[in-house]
């Protein structure tokens, strides 16, 4: 492939943190014949080394620990970065440099910050669930480093003669957990006790209609109740056909399911749960897996939750619903009942909860999570907005124009960018990826949302696609065009011509020339000055850098506002039925971004509409259902009218009969006192005294003991 050492010397030269040392020549043998230029390197103080090579990792690998004086990798890490299929294997190669500049900087950032670990501990105990002969044999493929038991779901084919496993028969009714923590429940009906079965066969042989095979168990459909099989087994007492369906209940470390409808039906099912069906070729996979898990292991806790900024529930109502919808794994549940759990009074009890051991780390919740309470923490967002910058900053340097960040997974989407390199050497039908196209491998492809998607806009990048393989589950998919559909009707507002986000549908090898021909797509409308700004911790304030970069950029007139798609809308605005509003200020106590107020000296509604995250909490929670959520993007009077507190009801306040001091609204005491007119409890005085403030109530009470206190009824 053509490379520019000098280009790429002088672009790495004017990137902050990164160093151009080692870039005098390229190299084209380094991993061969020029290996001494390598070991030189490895001699040498760099804090790390990078190698821009894939394919002779472990080469390199094992040339570093021969290089008597060389650092280990642990004191010096080497990092390894893919500038061949990337780039360097397109029909376009010779005007790559800007983007191997730019990938080459990336390699150079410092790792992120650590984050806490997620802990698994298995002992071997594996249940294997399905026929007898199939569950036998998968259980002899485990071999003695699992200790299997067996449960024969459905009856039928043959149990080992000789008792070396556990074997339980009966129906699977629940299951639960992870790694090292499965809770399994099974219904045993079955006339034969297979724990107390001697496998003597005379049960076999005595039942005159063949209902009892060597599975041990009784085909009650063909048994016509001769109850021979009852008198041979009378010294072993196994058979009775009077006793009740017991339930069974167990705890497992690992679970592999032989069965034709598996336990778990989410696209992600738990860590330590195979399910292979009749599959010859899953299974061999998923013994071999099966067999590497026994033993302590830990994944990064992928997720940090801020509860305070949760926008789920408040005092039972339900509001916004995302993460629990688009959780794969089925890790996130809701706690909108979790009564008297609040840490003091501003934090109001609610919201949901995440098991980690069930997280499998897509961060498609952080994505769609309006609020930023869910954020990505593997790497956070604030190194990953580092990473996108510096490759688009460095991009840039090195004379690059309208780059387009391809998000993609470490695996599946990995394999692809390489096969799709590797065709383009060998096909000439086949560009290979575009110089303009920077491949950036996460993780999650979900785990980036709309906050550093338009950050990237904002910093340079003229679009943003994300390649979607069999990887990702189909609610990611809908979830991910969502947030696309939002971001795109944002810059379209702004009048940022052109397609500048996509999703990219790419299953394997098959799909290489449509893939092709997505990556050549054409150019969208950037910004003139790109942004400087760094991405902030919390997802909004990031947005919010964003929006106003992109708008004080904006080629045309900005308008007043641009209307949101609702599906997963961030912003927008209330709609308050005045007529129907009493201003109780129900929808203010239940509002967990602080975008809704009151005002303590007279009756209002306030409201700041950079706050509002369209959770529904104030619409649910409204006892007069006077309030629809609009979604928008106001961006009235340069972006200030979206910061600014407005009013959206306000009415005259309600003077106390007997001190004058105001109190509640005038409709409020009205539509109160109209409702209990015909009540008999509220009558006469009883009525004057709702016309009262607190206070004066309490005195009038006390004033006139002799009447019926309200608080008593």
């Amino acid at each position: 492939m053509p490379l520019d050492a000098p280009a790429l010397r002088q672009a790495l030269s004017a990137t902050p943190g990164a160093s151009p040392d080692g870039l005098e020549t390229s190299h084209s043998l380094l991993c061969r014949r020029e290996a001494a230029a390598f070991q030189r390197a490895a001699l040498g103080e760099a804090e790390v080394l990078v190698i821009a090579c894939t394919q002779e990792s472990r080469l390199f690998a094992a040339l570093n620990d021969e290089t008597a004086g060389a650092p280990n990798l642990v004191e010096r890490p080497i990092r390894f970065v893919n500038i061949r299929e990337t780039g360097g294997w397109s029909k376009d190669a010779a005007r790559a440099t800007p983007k191997i500049a730019a990938l080459l900087a990336e390699a150079q950032l410092p790792p992120p910050e650590p984050v806490g670990t997620v802990s698994y501990a298995s002992a071997g105990r594996t249940l294997v669930i399905g026929p007898a002969e199939a569950a036998s044999r998968a259980a002899a493929l485990l071999g003695d480093a699992l200790e299997p038991t067996l449960l024969i779901d459905p009856i039928g084919g043959a149990v080992p003669q000789v008792r070396e496993l556990l074997v339980q028969g009966g129906r699977l009714t629940r299951l639960s957990g992870w790694l090292g923590a499965f809770d399994a429940e099974w219904e045993s009906s079955n006339p034969i006790d297979l724990d107390l079965c001697t496998r003597c066969n005379a049960c076999v042989a005595a039942c005159p209609e063949g209902a009892i095979g060597l599975d041990y168990q009784v085909d009650l459909d063909v048994c016509k109740s001769h109850r021979e099989c009852v008198r041979v087994c009378e010294a072993a007492g196994a058979i009775d056909f009077q006793r009740d369906p017991v339930t069974h209940q167990g705890r497992f470390d690992l679970v592999l399911d032989l069965r034709a409808a598996p336990a778990f039906t989410m696209h992600q099912p738990p860590q330590g749960y195979f399910h292979t069906g009749a599959d010859e070729r899953r299974l061999m996979d998923a013994v071999l897996k099966l067999r590497d898990l026994v033993g302590e292991f830990d994944k990064p806790r992928f997720f940090r939750y801020q509860q305070r900024l949760c926008a789920h529930s408040r005092n039972e109502q339900i509001g916004c619903n995302a993460c629990i919808e688009v959780c794969s794994a089925r890790a996130i549940r809701s706690d909108a009942s979790a009564k008297g759990r609040a840490k003091n009074a501003l934090q109001p009890a609610g919201g949901i909860i995440v098991e980690p051991h069930l997280c499998v780390g897509c961060g498609a919740c952080t994505t769609v999570c309006p609020s930023g309470a869910l954020g990505y923490a593997a790497p956070n967002t604030v190194d990953q907005g580092k990473r996108l910058q510096t490759l688009l900053a460095t991009y840039a340097r090195a004379g690059g124009r309208d780059a387009a960040l391809l998000l993609h997974s470490e695996e599946a989407g990995q394999r692809l960018i390489g096969e799709l390199g590797r065709a383009a050497r060998l096909d000439p039908a086949i560009h290979g990826v575009p110089v303009r196209v920077i491949p950036v491998a996460l993780w999650h492809t979900a785990s980036v949302g709309l906050d550093l998607w338009l950050a990237a806009i904002a910093q340079g990048a003229s679009q943003v696609w994300l390649l979607l393989t069999d990887e990702e589950a189909p609610e990611y998919r809908q979830a991910l065009a969502e947030q696309m559909a939002i971001g795109e009707a944002i810059l379209q507002g702004l009048g940022y011509a052109g397609e500048h986000f996509k999703l990219i549908e790419a299953r394997d090898a098959r799909d290489l020339a449509a893939l092709d021909a997505a990556l050549r797509a054409p150019t969208a409308r950037g910004v003139a000055q790109a942004a400087g700004f760094a991405a902030q911790p919390e997802k909004r304030a990031t947005l919010e850098l964003a929006l106003d970069h992109l708008r004080q950029q904006a080629a045309t007139a900005v308008p007043d506002e641009i209307a949101l798609p609702r599906p997963g809308a961030l912003y927008g605005t209330l709609q308050v039925d005045t007529e129907r509003c009493t201003l109780c200020l129900a929808c203010v106590g239940a509002c967990p971004e602080h975008a809704l107020a009151d005002n303590p000296d007279r009756p209002q509604l306030k409201f700041i509409e950079k706050n509002c995250v369209q959770c529904g909490l104030c619409a649910s929670t409204c006892p007069e259902r006077a309030i629809t959520l609009q979604p928008r993007l106001l961006l009235a009077d340069e972006g200030r009218a979206r910061k600014a507190t407005r009013v959206l009801n306000e009415a005259q306040p309600f003077a106390c009969v007997r001190c004058g001091k105001p109190f509640g609204t005038a409709r409020a005491i009205e539509n109160m006192l109209a409702k209990l007119a015909g009540h008999a409890a509220f009558q006469g005085a009883a009525a004057e005294r709702l016309k009262m403030c607190g206070d004066c109530r309490v005195i009038d009470l006390h004033t006139n003991p002799n009447e019926v206190r309200i608080t008593d009824l």
